[in-house]
């Protein structure tokens, strides 16, 4: 690594050791807890969906299923009843797999990250933060905050940005700089997400020149707002197509489409022409 990306790592430690110092989130629930299946639960829930959503989820989740044996041992439909709302349903379903995956492996939770992506629904990312978080391992990883970090911090200053950045860019300055830091892991990755939702809120936006950027569609009248729109409807009891149909005021074609996504990712079944929550 060239001197000049030791110095801008040097300079963007002082500045996020300085912002966490005086503003860091300390406050955030899953901060004040190592328990992993917990750190797992907010991990899933933050995908795809902001801080400020997660928090009351994330409370009334781990209230309802303090541990990860009384959520293996719950109904997929209470599971989903406490979920709703958050959106990405899928997640909440994968959290209850993963759960009852660790019941079947004696209750005991993996600590490193490739036994922790074995998981269902957890990904490379999510297992790095895990282990991090919960382990204090010294994982390298990448995700939204960390990316508008380096990319304004380490990589603006010293090439145009008239390319893509990939994250295995990025990724070897995460890691030095977690060495450099002398910060253990969860107080690293604590420090630097919080710095750069500083800079996004600073007016610091960059993730468009990531490589790995997605913009999300919009939500109103998609089908991502219809398929929670039916979990709901068959949450409250089961209904028949007809009745679904006429209950969420969308195109029967539509309907029949998110019904069969559904059904094959296992969140809904059918038992005498009704559709309803798996029990």
């Amino acid at each position: 690594m060239h001197t000049l990306d030791i110095a801008s790592i040097h300079k963007l430690l002082r500045d996020m050791k300085g912002f966490y110092r005086v503003a860091g989130r300390k406050e955030l629930p899953w901060r004040k807890t190592r328990d992993p299946y917990h750190i797992l639960v907010s991990e899933i829930m933050l995908q795809q969906t902001q801080v400020d959503r997660v928090i009351p989820y994330y409370k009334k989740f781990v209230d309802k299923f303090p541990d990860v044996e009384t959520l293996a041992k719950a109904p997929l439909g209470q599971v989903l009843t406490c979920w709703s709302g958050l959106g990405y349903n899928r997640r909440a379903k994968f959290l209850h797999e993963a759960a009852k995956a660790i019941v079947k492996n004696g209750g005991v939770f993996p600590k490193d990250a490739q036994s922790i992506e074995a998981l269902p629904g957890v990904g490379h990312y999510t297992a790095r933060a895990i282990a991090a978080f919960a382990f204090n391992k010294p994982e390298a990883f990448v995700e939204t905050n960390i990316r508008t970090v380096f990319i304004h911090c380490c990589i603006r200053g010293r090439r145009k940005l008239d390319a893509l950045i990939a994250d295995a860019e990025i990724l070897p300055l995460v890691a030095e700089a977690l060495t450099l830091s002398r910060m253990k892991p969860r107080d690293f990755y604590s420090a630097l997400m919080d710095y750069g939702a500083h800079l996004k809120r600073k007016g610091i936006r960059l993730n468009t020149r990531s490589r790995h950027y997605t913009k999300q569609s919009k939500f109103k009248g998609s089908e991502r707002e219809l398929r929670g729109m039916i979990l709901r409807t068959l949450l409250e009891k089961p209904a028949t197509l007809d009745e679904i149909v006429k209950k969420v005021m969308r195109r029967q074609s539509e309907v029949v489409k998110v019904v069969a996504d559904l059904s094959s990712e296992g969140l809904i079944e059918i038992e005498n022409h009704r559709f309803r929550v798996p029990q």
